[in-house]
This record gives structure tokens, sequence and C-alpha cells, in this order.
């Protein structure tokens, strides 16, 4: 029950807005399409990092311990990580153990409630979680799991917690399963925060984001090794510990507390960029890969790159015209929209050393693993690869199961069912969730129609070759 609700509304670290040096009057910078240029980043240890990530409370509010006791569900043995230490070992891999000042026992969210996810019954730290439901208004949940707080000290601790949820409602709502909000949460976070101070104000400072939050795929980490910008848009530049970091302002109610956060983010960065993808599970024809392998070098490469011994990575933003994907995203970035949240990071501890630089296009990802990362696009409208190279096979309207188990090695995706109708064809609630509708504004599967121009043996070939990366 505890964990249906923790992973209703998580603090997505990745996939949130950069920031703008300087002071709040200076004018906001975008970047131009093309190559984005390197940024030094901070030196960490990764075993610290890994150690940083799983067991320290950079979350720091959530549910009493002794509350969370009464309405856990049992602890499948497959999501319990190796390295945590004290009740974080069993604990689920997406909650930590915290102690605040005042000894009130807690259990919080951590970056693994997105960035942590089954396949084929296995748990890949690194992937992202595609099947979140956060359809459901998480502050119900939370005032529901009040009922089981007793104390004082702990229901002040839990009225910090369920009133922030409740505050942030209007941004973490979607109306499809799987998708992501974590843009509009870490906008609404700045919304509500003094940039100086961090103090935290319950009506906002600035505007907040519409109250629609746009759909995200949630990227996978190990991407993090090859990308001089974090985010699809190409904002997040500068130190990429730094921006990770904005996820934290959901509790962390002073500067001193961001920077105790600090110390040991760079270590967690460090992590991130030595996890490389999982290997393949089942067969691949190799010879079928190598023929592949020209067409990706001769059609695919220039924006995603090369693998094998001499691997290269562009670090490629194409523009909107170009690619022609759903623009909402990066649109709403480069339209003035946004250049109020842009202002507040570079008038904070943020803006010190992370800068945003949106471009108005999105970046080629590199492509190490990229069959378990289905949806595609950066909206996860595309249920597998074989869709996203020909796109005369994208369903307008689709549903799948969610289930971890049901992926398709042949068409490197989620098996899904394509639908008569969308969101509005259907009265069962539970229903409309699970339809992934690309008729409405941000959920669009057009553009990237470069594979419309292979063969269907090329595209095949393709395919197998993107199994051995």
């Amino acid at each position: 029950m505890l964990s249906a609700m923790i992973k209703g509304f998580v603090f997505a670290v990745v996939a949130l807005l950069g920031a703008c040096r300087g002071q709040s009057e200076d004018p906001v910078k975008y970047s131009p399409v093309g190559l984005v240029p390197a940024s030094p980043q901070r030196v960490g240890d990764p075993e610290k990092g890994y150690r940083a990530l799983v067991n320290e409370p950079y979350i720091r509010c959530g549910l009493p311990y002794a509350a969370y006791r009464q309405v856990a569900d049992p602890v499948p043995p497959e999501h319990l990580l190796n390295g945590r230490t004290g009740r974080n070992a069993e604990l689920p891999y997406h909650l930590t153990s915290y102690t605040t000042v005042a000894g009130v026992d807690l259990v919080v969210n951590n970056c693994l409630s997105c960035h942590a996810a089954e396949f084929n019954g296995r748990l890949i730290v690194g992937l992202g979680n595609e099947s979140l439901d956060f359809t459901m208004d998480p502050s119900l949940r939370a005032e529901a799991a009040g009922a089981y707080v007793e104390d004082d000290a702990e229901a002040r601790e839990w009225r910090r917690w369920a009133d922030r949820l409740n505050v942030l409602r209007p941004y973490t709502v979607t109306d499809t399963v799987g998708v992501n909000p974590a843009i509009s949460i870490t906008l609404a976070l700045l919304a509500h925060r003094d940039p100086r101070t961090l103090t935290w104000s319950a009506a906002p400072l600035i505007e907040p984001p519409p109250a629609i939050p746009p759909p995200t795929s949630v990227p996978p980490w190990w991407r993090m090794k090859k990308k001089h910008a974090l985010f699809y848009n190409t904002e997040g530049r500068g130190d990429h510990a730094r921006i990770m970091m904005l996820g934290v302002l959901l509790c962390a109610e002073d500067v001193a507390t961001v920077k105790a956060i600090d110390t040991y983010a760079p270590d967690i960065r460090a992590y991130l960029a030595s996890i490389g993808p999982p290997p393949w599970p089942y067969e691949v024809d190799r010879g079928l890969a190598r023929r592949g392998a020209a067409v990706f070098e001769r059609t695919c490469a220039a924006c995603h790159g090369t693998y094998g011994e001499q691997q290269s990575y562009p670090n490629l933003v194409v523009d909107l015209a170009t690619i022609g994907t759903d623009p909402v995203m990066a649109r709403f970035a480069i339209d003035g929209q946004a250049d109020r949240f842009i202002r507040w990071i570079g008038a904070s501890f943020y803006g010190e050393i992370a800068i945003s630089s949106p471009a108005p296009g999105y970046i080629a990802p590199p492509l190490d693993g990229v069959w378990a990362t289905a949806p595609y696009l950066h909206n996860g409208s595309v249920p597998t690869l074989e869709a996203l190279l020909d796109s005369r096979k994208r369903p307008v309207f689709w549903t799948r199961s969610f289930r971890s188990d049901d992926y398709d090695p042949d068409t490197l995706g989620w098996r899904f069912h394509a639908l008569p109708h969308g969101k509005a064809g259907t009265q069962d609630l539970k229903e409309r969730t699970r339809i992934y509708d690309t008729t409405l504004p941000g959920y669009s599967k057009e553009g990237h129609t470069f594979g419309d121009a292979l063969s269907d043996e090329e595209r095949r070939a393709v395919l197998e070759f993107i199994k051995t990366l």
C-alpha cells in the first residue's frame, strides 16, 4: 500500500531545467543548434557515490517510520539493494531512512523511484522507470497515511510532507500512466522558494508552470558518461552534480542543507557516469548485425555516434524543423515562457557553477543499451524501435500491460495494443489513464522519420545491430 503511495509521487533528479548564471535582470541566453561543448566536472568517487545514492537522505521529508511499518507491503527480495546500511537494508530500493534533528524517524524517497526499473524481473539501477503511475493525486494518499501517525513530533513532520504534496499537486498529476512530470515538479518547487535563501513559501513567489505537466520519458543514467548537457533540449549544462540536486528543494529548507548535500553530489555523479548498460539478454544474429552496423554507420552515426572499440559521440542538437518531433518541451524553454525559472536559478546557489542554455531542438542521444529504454522519443510516444524506424507502424492510440516481462525482442520495445480511439473513447477511468493518445499536445508521435528511407531488410539489420550496443 505504502509502496504504491510513494511511487505515486517521486522526485526525479534528472530531466530537470538547469541554470543561467547572473542576476535576475540579465537577459536569458539560448544556444544555437549543433554541437554542445563539454563543461568541466568536479571529480568524484564512484564507490562513495553509490553508497551516498542508496543511503543518504537527500530528500528530507516523508512519512514517519512508525506509520510506514503499519501500512508497508512486504519487500520482494529483488527490491533490496547491496551496500545499504542500517534501516535502509530492510527498505525497498526507492525508499531511504532519515532521522530528523528532532529525533523523528522518517521514510523518504530517493532518486531510484524514477531511475531504477525492472526488466524481465531483474531490477536495473539507472534504467528509467517507464511504468510509474502519476495519474493519482499524491496528496490524498499522504493525507490517508496520516491516520497512522500518533505523537505530536511525528505529526509535525508528516504535516510538512503532506502540505508540500498538496501545494505541488497541480504539477504532479498526469493523465497517462508511464509518463513523468519531473519538469513541472521542479519548476513548481522553484516558484515556491526564495532563490537566495531557499525559504519555502506556501504561496508562489513567481508564476508557477502550467498545471498540465508535459510528458517526459526518463532517460537511462548510463548516458551521462557521454553527454555534455543533461536534458533533452540541452538545458543542464555546466556542473552536472549541482544541476542534479534541484530535486532536493522539496524539503531542503535553507542553503546550508543544500551545501551539505552538495559535498557528496560529485560522488553520485561519478557513480552515474560509471554505469554501463545491461547486456542484451537474448540471441543475436551476428551476420545480420554486421550488415546492420554498416547501415547504421551510413545513416545514423552522424547524430548518434559510433560504437565498438573506437567510440565517438557528437553531442549534436538537431533543430525542431529537421527532427520534427513534438516541440512543446523545447518551445517552452526558448519562447520566453521559462525565463523566470532560469533567472531564479541564476540568482541562487545552483547558478554559481551550473548553467542553462536551451536550444531550439533536441539532442540526439547516445544509443548504448537503447533497446532497454522503450518507449521512445523524449515523450515516450513510440512503443518500439521498429516503429521508430518505420513511422507507418506507429500507433495513434495505444496501450500496454506495464509488466516488466512484456518485452518483444523482435521489435525492441513493449508489446502494445493499437486502439481505434483515444481517451475520449472510453468512460472507464483506469482504462483512460493507460491509453497513450498521440493527438494530445506534447504527446505527438511525429518526427524522426529518417528510418523511413531504409528498406525493410535494412531496418531489420539495424535493429539487430542495436541489440549489440
